[in-house]
Formats: C-alpha cells, structure tokens, sequence
C-alpha cells in the first residue's frame, strides 16, 4: 500500500518526466528551424 506522499512524488516525478520530453522536443524543433533559417537566408 503507498502513501499519499508517495503518490504525490510519484505523480510529480511522471510530470517532470513529461516536461522534459517535451522541452527535449521544443527545442530541437527550434534549433532545427533556426538551421533552416540560417541556410535559406544564406542561400
């Protein structure tokens, strides 16, 4: 049987998690865009 502050650390690591893969997302969609900004400009 867990406790309630067990499920609470559960929960939060699980949305810490969450946050991560989608910073982890955000931002290489950003560097990927910035990428392609910098070549089209160049080109």
């Amino acid at each position: 049987m867990t406790t309630q502050k067990e499920d609470r650390k559960a929960a939060f690591i699980k949305w810490i998690r969450r946050i991560g893969f989608w910073g982890f997302i955000f931002f290489l969609l950003k560097g990927l865009l910035w990428l392609a900004l910098g070549y089209w400009v160049l080109k």
